[in-house]
């Protein structure tokens, strides 16, 4: 069978789909497995023994250009998530088997329809995701952690760039799109924390993001001795090089934390307590820590006129930094726990 799983989305979606293609593979060895991408996230799918081919959208195709896609001898196509343009083009193109969600008004575009809430958030992402291919007739069974890989050459070249810096190497990512976001002076605190107590720190983020860190830190330098500063210096296959040669990451709820995870490389995540960032749905699926902040789980950010305004800025730096130390120092035997 050709198939083709369906998620141009962002970089930890994507991530968290991969226990979908191995599934297939597992239950179906002979058959050939697409990955339709988001051209941004694209690379991180790259080399997977899982997907035979990943091919990109960037969102601005003529719908004309989309029915030729799926008219590439797919005879099975599943939606990870349900785009509408996408399932659309895939009905004008006559695929066989259109597998996705059957909750949303265009759900009638498909022909094998799953009907799971994925708003009541008792599952994890890859749980769901795993799920859908019950429209297949399939029992693929628990989802596995996701594996991503690197080349040699990239793991040369990340030892030959952090050569400098000393061990354990810890990556520090201040920013993400989806989520609230720890304060930037509190990150400053930790990334100085950690190089005071010889920990090599590799600073990583958006070249925006890299701006708005720079700036606003600009009155308390930062010790550049045991710090690397490489926010908008690297391409995303680089930043997974990083990640895979450091011994922890710590981020918010955003996609480093899911390379990490792909990467085996142990995670300190602070998610924030709105309910649709729960970590019952959207931690990592590797070796951690998730650090929420104790306050009421929230349906949705009020801004200001929440009285727990400041709930991840509740989370210490002096806590952090020990949750480093903790899961560098088990990262053997950690599993992901709820702090």
């Amino acid at each position: 069978m050709n198939l083709l799983l369906v998620r141009p989305d962002g970089i930890g979606d994507e991530i968290l789909c991969l226990p979908v293609a191995s599934a297939l593979r597992r239950v179906m060895p002979q058959a050939r497995i697409s990955f339709l991408s988001s051209d941004h996230a694209a690379p991180v799918l790259a080399h997977h023994p899982d997907l035979d081919e990943v091919l990109t959208v960037t969102g601005r195709e003529r719908f004309g250009d989309l029915v030729a896609l799926f008219r590439r001898g797919f005879e099975a196509v599943v939606f990870l998530k349900p785009f509408r343009r996408l399932m659309l083009a895939a009905w004008a193109a006559r695929v066989p088997m259109r597998v996705a969600t059957g909750y949303r008004w265009y759900s009638l575009l498909a022909n094998r329809r799953v009907y799971e809430h994925r708003s009541d958030f008792s599952k994890h992402e890859s749980e769901y995701n795993l799920g859908l291919l019950t429209g297949l007739g399939l029992s693929p069974g628990q989802a596995k952690s996701p594996v991503l890989v690197l080349t040699e050459e990239e793991r040369r070249w990340a030892q030959q760039a952090l050569s400098g810096l000393p061990q354990p190497r810890v990556v520090v990512h201040p920013g993400g799109l989806s989520t609230r976001r720890w304060r930037v002076e509190y990150y400053r605190a930790l990334v100085q924390q950690l190089a005071k107590e010889g920990v090599g720190v590799v600073l990583t983020g958006s070249q925006a993001e890299g701006e708005y860190f720079r700036n606003a830190t600009a009155k308390v330098p930062i010790e550049k001795t045991r710090v690397l500063d490489v926010m908008g210096l690297v391409s995303l296959r680089q930043l997974m090089a990083v990640i895979g040669a450091s011994h922890a990451v710590v981020s918010g709820s955003t996609g480093p934390a899911h390379i990490a995870a792909g990467l085996a490389v142990p995670t300190v995540s602070l998610f924030d307590p709105r309910r649709n960032q729960l970590p019952t749905r959207w931690q990592p699926l590797g070796k951690g820590l998730v650090l929420r902040p104790d306050v009421p789980t929230c349906p949705r950010c009020i801004g200001e006129a929440c009285p727990y305004w400041d709930c991840l800025d509740r989370i210490t730096v002096g806590e952090v930094a020990l949750r480093v130390k903790q899961v560098v120092d088990r990262a053997e035997d950690l599993a992901v726990l709820h702090v």
